[in-house]
């Protein structure tokens, strides 16, 4: 299994054993209705909007509130000891026409995501023939995810090393092109770890269609590049 989880980082010890019979207890009575919409895995980084360039991965599990809406709960890892670090709403372009301008400009378009490679659904690696099948549901999947915008707050600063959630939530944005952060090894790693490979998937998708972006969104990457 894929994991760069480090839970001996957080303060405190393993969970106690009341705490493991209580949790078992309510596994098996209350019903958990929220998580259990969660219906995808998807895998890219992100960059802090105060701070291009500066990146984190991060393992999104995300839900269908309506067909329009889609809301994602923040891993840093995809393994048991994972800690959540943030969220991310996406939402469809008719949505985000209607948003005013100045919070338009706090979303971010998934277009780069997809067309690199870097957006992945981890999926089966060793299961003849399931890996294939998956690819495919993998790119279709993506051409519904390039024409959405996110919104995104961390809320851990697991990268630096913060052995809890410190500070405000911090803004975060997509990359946008080439060059604006070390591609090639951040997602080199990460594919190593999930057994996937983003030369490959920038082929499957390269018949994929950009849409229009609008021109509010991406907003840091726009800033930067008038100063």
């Amino acid at each position: 299994m894929a994991t760069n989880s480090t839970p001996s980082s957080v303060p405190g010890g393993p969970p106690t054993a009341e705490d493991k019979v209580l949790e078992t207890g309510a596994s098996l009575i209350q019903d958990f209705q929220p998580t259990k919409q969660l219906c995808a895995h998807l895998n890219a980084f992100h960059t802090y909007a105060d701070e291009p360039g500066r990146y984190v991965e991060a393992n999104h599990y995300c839900a269908h509130l309506t067909e329009d809406v889609r809301q994602c709960i923040l891993y840093d890892s995809p393994g048991p000891d994972a800690r959540l670090i943030g969220i991310e709403y996406m939402i469809t372009p008719k949505l985000y026409e209607t948003l005013p301008p100045e919070e338009r400009k706090l979303w971010h378009s998934h277009a780069y995501e997809v067309k690199s490679g870097m957006l992945i659904m981890p999926g089966p690696t060793t299961v003849p023939g399931a890996a294939q099948a998956w690819e495919a549901a993998e790119t279709q999947e993506m051409k519904h995810v390039i024409g959405l915008y996110g919104k995104v707050y961390h809320l851990w600063q697991t990268d630096r090393g913060d052995k809890l959630p410190l500070g405000e939530p911090k803004l975060m944005m997509s990359f946008t092109e080439d060059g604006q952060f070390p591609f090639e090894k951040a997602v080199g790693d990460r594919d190593k770890r999930f057994g996937s490979d983003w030369k490959r998937k920038r082929e499957l998708r390269k018949d994929i269609e950009v849409p229009h972006l609008h021109p509010d969104a991406d907003s840091i990457w726009k800033r930067r590049n008038s100063m």
